[in-house]
């Protein structure tokens, strides 16, 4: 019986063995950190010194990720290589993966809107600056120390902008924002006395050690809204602007006074439970693709839907696109023709002829008069402002249209003009940004803001009352529609009209090798060798604007398992 149990066991050693060596990775090994964990520090100290003897520490020594917030466990930098690629989660989580490709964390490094952005930080200030956006939409760059003179600017890691092993590292957070979190070697694994295991973790390992790799990437804080806090909120320090600090984008301060967080005695209206940014921007919903992390056959939404309308429309993200549009389109403000003034508009003490609320009150117009309508816009259904503090790359505005019984308009304010500028009289929920030479900043140049001029923007759980004047035809005849809509576009015209480029231009050939081994057994395990990009070609993947490429994936490889029910 022994010599059958020997035989059996060498053909399928000689089974596994067939094709590339690393199916070896499907048997795990021991997991302890022990002295791979004196290795890896070593390593990271080398890796450090390294980057140090060149790094420019413009903020000082102490410093090396000012003006980001961010910071790492050690304060040591972190090699790139410790990150894993989001396609490598995707072996196992391929649900989260697809979300996550379209999203806006996904992308955050590499549209090119953004790139532009920062390229004129850099080109105006020093790359060292950059450190302050990087912080949340390109982390890695940051805590590898990649932003300084000198270093190679195209990173294969940028392609994945905020990807799964950053937000899984990060040990912990605080609310001051602008990147203000710590972040830790990446990790998958943690031994059996709880010790991380930075080194290469195969899929197998993980599938022996399930409990283990949830210990490894998740963390109670990560389901808070103060862990989103850590980027979706961000100030403008003197180390950025050279002239003091200021405010920029406070989402988590406004959640914390709105209805929602249940924390401020100050809202009118009040809610049955406490919503967080996870409750509204990663609804569970149901699987399309596998994805171990599903819990019921339901995910944790890592598309993060919110408004970013570009990417989408950039991408071909259709899909995005049309879930972003439904999100917003969702009991996000309440829109309410109120009432009807007989006469020319007049202040709120002087109500003449007021007819109210419509609906309920019967009323009649005569041609020839002068009519104000009363429209009231309720942001009912976001936990924050709408638009944020410091956004002029945003513009949303009140479209108002009468229309007599065949169609016509008749009045209209908040239309688009034939060269795409937005009509000048429109109602618009902006801010306007004053820059240090006094003009107006319109491309997102925050690091010269100096004073918000103006901002008008509606508080969660707010109101704003909007009023518009016109006459009735004398020769009208039938009745009149009256029409009040809110209209959002992600990037105002100004801004939009530098950074309008091509994301895919004509690009040069490029042969690439890819190698995939298949193994299915008769239990029903399929084993998976793959390989892509052997040889690790640097292609150009696209263009961004004005030519420059942005790389395609480097060389990945690795073994996905699979069984057939």
């Amino acid at each position: 019986m022994a010599i059958k149990n020997r035989k059996r066991a060498a053909a399928l050693a000689l089974i596994l063995g067939i094709g590339l060596s690393t199916l070896i990775m499907l048997m795990p090994r021991g997991v302890r950190a022990g002295s791979q964990a004196d290795e890896a520090a070593a390593a990271r100290h080398e890796y450090t010194e390294k980057i140090a003897a060149k790094y420019n520490f413009r903020f000082g020594k102490e410093l090396p990720f000012v003006p980001s917030n961010a910071t790492t466990d050690t304060g040591e930098f972190i090699d790139p290589k410790s990150f894993s690629t989001a396609e490598y989660c995707g072996h196992c989580h391929q649900e989260s993966h697809k979300q996550w490709r379209e999203s806006a964390h996904s992308n955050a490094n590499r549209v090119p809107y953004y790139l532009k952005n920062v390229a004129l930080l850099n080109d105006s200030k020093g790359i060292e600056f950059s450190r302050h956006c990087e912080g949340c939409h390109d982390p890695i760059s940051v805590v590898a120390g990649a932003l300084t003179q000198g270093a190679p600017k195209k990173r294969p890691y940028d392609q994945d902008g905020v990807t799964c092993s950053v937000c899984h590292s990060i040990q912990k957070v605080d609310t001051r924002g602008t990147g203000s979190y710590v972040m830790g070697v990446p990790a998958v694994l943690v031994d059996e006395d709880g010790k991380p295991v930075t080194r290469k973790v195969t899929d197998g390992e993980i599938l022996a050690h399930l409990d283990r790799h949830s210990k490894a990437v998740m963390k109670d804080f990560y389901r808070t809204s103060e862990f989103c806090s850590s980027c979706h909120k961000a100030a403008l320090p003197h180390t950025l602007n050279d002239y003091k600090w200021q405010r920029a984008i406070f989402l988590y301060d406004e959640w914390q006074n709105s209805s929602f967080a249940k924390q401020s005695p100050l809202p009118f209206y009040v809610k049955d439970s406490v919503s967080t940014c996870q409750t509204c921007h990663m609804q569970r919903e149901g699987l399309k693709l596998t994805d171990s992390g599903a819990k019921k056959g339901q995910l944790a939404s890592h598309r993060w839907l919110g408004a970013n309308t570009v990417i989408p429309k950039i991408y071909g993200f259709d899909e995005q696109a049309t879930r972003i549009v439904q999100f917003l389109q969702n009991s996000v403000f309440n829109v309410d023709i109120f009432a009807i003034e007989h006469g020319e508009m007049v202040d709120s003490t002087s109500l003449k002829g007021l007819a109210a609320p419509l609906g309920l009150t019967n009323f009649s117009l005569t041609p020839g008069e002068t009519i104000t309508a009363d429209v009231v816009i309720q942001n009912k259904g976001i936990a924050h402002s709408h638009v944020p503090e410091q956004r002029d790359m945003y513009e949303s505005w009140v479209e108002f249209t009468v229309k007599d019984v065949s169609g016509k308009i008749l009045h209209q304010s908040g239309f688009i003009k034939p060269g795409g500028d937005l009509d000048e009289r429109a109602h618009s929920f902006t801010n306007r940004l004053i820059n240090v030479n006094g003009g107006l900043n319109d491309l997102h140049q925050v690091w010269n803001n100096r004073v918000v001029a103006y901002n008008n923007s509606i508080q969660s759980g707010r109101s704003q009352l909007v009023r518009y004047c016109f006459t009735v035809p004398r020769n009208s005849n039938g009745s009149l529609s009256l029409t009040a809509t809110v209209r959002y576009s992600y990037t105002s015209r100004a801004y939009a009209s530098l950074f309008q480029v091509v994301p895919i231009d004509v690009l040069g050939s490029h042969s690439l090798v890819n190698l995939n081994v298949a193994l299915s057994l008769n239990n029903g395990l399929r084993v998976e060798v793959y390989g892509t990009n052997v040889g690790d070609t640097l292609y150009a993947a696209g263009t961004i604007g004005s030519g420059s490429a942005f790389w395609g994936p480097p060389r990945q490889y690795g073994v996905r398992l699979g069984y057939n029910y």
